[in-house]
């Protein structure tokens, strides 16, 4: 039925980010997260590619690498310490096997072998990569198997950012170093939390640090203007900001909240709203001098995946994420039921869990086909999009990139109307739809921003607003440009505000999902941008450093050497003119 002219299209998002942990901590909370992730999901995923380009087949996904987690990936530390990572898991899985043989536990010492069968395939592929897993998906990316595309610099949460140069700053960043990793510009951007904010008069929401009052109100350019000069042409934005409809946080689902309701509000809604299945251009001031496209998220796809109770990942026959053996910290039990204690967990299986990707991916492509069914025949083919973190496929839910497979392989199928393909594909065969203006919100809980802004965020932003006005003072200097002890220490200013307004630090604190170490990092950052700060008041006031600050100014460029061709001239301030 296909035969080169599918009835409509799908397309996959994967958000690929974790926040900088490169020299800040280790376990539980730092570099332990980086790699797990490159064990879990990105090395799972780029043997998924591998298989399907083998058989002539391709996921056609967009995949985002923040521009963050690229850094990190290419990390000297990093690259060092995966291998002595996994090797440990290894060694972990040998001791296990052998205390289950001993104990005449079959079942388990053959799942022991598995996991270190599992942790040596991610070695022997890491080593194969050159230690270089941003090579691997840079390979897809040019085939056109994929499409990668870039997110914000830190992730930094764009409705809440106070200045446009920040905003301008953190886009163009992540631009600049998109193409330094991957070696040619990105299409398209995962704007950060699918966060949104038209152009428009705004004041702070908080009273800045230092100050009596909230800072007057002004006008700001809308966050599609930013992208714009960018130079990037789509980006995702969540259900409800194209269409008043059921709504429910993907967050919430993967932690387990929110899914009886979020079914039943499904159930409500129209079902396959035809707005949802189109790409548009954003209506604003400069929408005509450079046009940027919206992919809208499908809510029902979404449900299946990121839910853990109504979702695949619930299934009971799927790993169980949350108990674990110690030492060594590997997995042998299945969820059994979401809602099961973990002393009720039953062993896991894992032949049994393969079997059930094969049926959930049919399942899937069913609801993919029922959303989109009533419009296969139109003449502007529709487009169904479906973003999920990248993290929640073999790493929070185990199964996942097999899942998508299956899901790759079934879409295939001749007979199948329905296509894979990439945003940017999708708009050069069936440019977006006419404008749209959209509000301001997020995916995040009620589709607004009070994942980070919040009482318990509140003081965070305190503080940024500041430093951002710091940060602009600095760039809209001349000392910056000196080529020598200006320009560094205006780089590493930089880098510090980049880092202090990751969006990471406001959602690990709103979910505790780990608020010590999260409120830890944004103190950390807060002080070093300071003592940056006082580094550049002394140099201005005397053209040099004393020795005490300049060895200060070393030890934070030593502990976050990150963005090596940071451009302050970003954050110069505007005359607010459409580019």
């Amino acid at each position: 039925m296909k035969n080169g002219r599918p009835k409509g299209y799908i397309t996959f998002t994967l958000h690929a980010h974790l926040p900088y942990v490169v020299h800040h901590g280790t376990w539980p909370h730092g570099l332990e997260w980086l790699l797990e992730a490159a064990a879990e999901t990105y090395l799972p995923l780029l043997r998924v590619l591998k298989n399907l380009e083998r058989d002539g087949l391709a996921l056609k996904a967009n995949i985002n690498m923040s521009p963050v987690l690229l850094e990190q990936l290419a990390h000297p530390t990093f690259q060092k310490e995966l291998p002595e990572y996994l090797k440990r898991k290894i060694q972990a899985t040998e001791e296990d096997e052998a205390y289950f043989r001993q104990n005449g536990e079959a079942h388990f010492t053959k799942t022991a072998r598995y996991w270190r069968d599992f942790f040596e395939q991610a070695l022997e592929d890491f080593e194969a990569l050159g230690r270089d897993i941003i090579k691997g998906f840079r390979y897809f990316n040019d085939a056109g198997l994929i499409e990668v595309v870039t997110c914000c610099a830190t992730h930094g949460y764009l409705p809440l950012l106070g200045t446009d140069e920040s905003v301008v700053a953190q886009v163009k960043t992540g631009v600049a170093t998109h193409r330094r990793h991957l070696g040619k510009a990105p299409k398209g951007i995962w704007a950060p939390e699918c966060g949104y904010r038209p152009a428009g008069r705004w004041q702070t929401p908080v009273i800045p640090s230092g100050s009596t009052g909230p800072w007057p109100p002004f006008e700001r350019i809308g966050v599609e203007e930013a992208l714009a000069e960018g130079d990037i042409g789509f980006f995702f934005v969540d259900t409800h900001l194209v269409e008043t409809s059921a709504r429910f946080t993907p967050y919430d689902l993967r932690l387990g909240g929110g899914a009886v309701g979020a079914a039943a509000a499904l159930e409500q809604s129209a079902n396959g709203s035809r707005a949802l299945y189109y790409s548009y251009f954003v209506d604003g001031p400069c929408a005509h001098q450079h046009p940027v496209a919206i992919f809208p998220r499908d809510p029902k796809t979404g449900l299946q995946v990121w839910s853990g109770e109504t979702g695949y990942p619930g299934d009971a026959n799927y790993l169980d994420f949350h108990k674990k053996r110690w030492p060594g910290g590997h997995r042998y039990w299945q969820v059994t039921h979401a809602k099961a204690d973990l002393a009720q967990k039953t062993p896991y299986y894992p032949e049994r869990a393969t079997a059930r990707t094969r049926d959930h991916a049919e399942h899937f492509v069913g609801v993919v086909y029922e959303a989109l069914k009533d419009h296969l025949n139109e003449k502007n083919p529709p487009v169904l999009s479906s973003p999920f973190d990248a993290e929640l496929f073999g790493h929070w839910w185990y199964e996942g990139p097999g899942w998508l497979e299956h899901v790759a392989r079934i879409i295939a199928k001749d007979d199948f109307p329905i296509e894979l393909c990439t945003g940017s594909e999708y708009l050069e065969k069936h440019p977006a739809t006419g404008y749209l203006a959209i509000g301001e919100g997020s995916w995040g809980k009620n589709g607004t921003n009070e994942v980070w802004l919040n009482p318990d965020t509140a003081w965070t932003w305190t503080h940024i607003y500041p430093a951002e006005a710091k940060v602009r003072e600095v760039a809209s200097g001349e000392k910056r440009k000196d080529g020598g002890l200006g320009e560094r220490i205006a780089k590493q200013l930089c880098r510090e505000l980049l880092l202090l307004e990751s969006s990471d630090w406001q959602f690990l604190i709103t979910t505790e999902a780990a608020r010590d170490y999260a409120e830890q990092r944004f103190q950390t950052h807060l002080d070093q941008f300071n003592d940056v700060a006082k580094a550049w008041d002394e140099f201005s006031a005397t053209g040099s450093l004393l020795a005490a600050t300049e060895e200060r100014l070393w030890q934070i460029e030593e502990r976050d050497d990150i963005f090596a061709d940071v451009d302050p001239g970003l954050w110069k301030k505007r005359d607010g003119a459409c580019t």
